[in-house]
């Protein structure tokens, strides 16, 4: 009985880190496509957690400053409710790349359903 325990708490393990990897990878790719709409960092995340996509500030203010230094985003400073909040935008740049991720990610996602599809018959 132990050894099944300890093998699905091993199998539980490796699918977190796997699960991380796949959704570290797609984060850029939605955060761009939400940010086609202007956002500040909070409502950001509360956007794209409404959609189904969770991500914490120490995932996204990160991924928001290296995409603006690509030149995917642009940001700026505004009062907004008593509050400075720093809005973002995605760029002509982003917008671009954003097609072309797009493109990619719809290839990608058509080779592993078909790879998905050959292994379940």
């Amino acid at each position: 009985m132990q050894s099944k325990i300890n093998t699905d708490n091993r199998t539980h393990e490796i699918v977190d880190k796997l699960r991380l990897e796949l959704r570290r990878g797609a984060l850029p790719l939605a955060v761009l496509a939400q940010l086609r709409e202007e956002h500040y960092g909070y409502s950001l995340r509360k956007h794209l957690n409404t959609k189904g996509l969770e991500i914490d500030e120490g995932t996204l203010y990160p991924l928001v400053r290296r995409l603006e230094k690509q030149g995917l985003l642009s940001s700026e400073w505004r009062q907004d409710e008593k509050r400075k909040k720093r809005f973002y935008r995605i760029t002509e740049l982003g917008e671009e790349v954003l097609v072309l991720l797009v493109g990619k990610w719809q290839t990608l996602n058509e080779s592993i359903n078909g790879i998905l599809g050959k292994e379940r018959k």
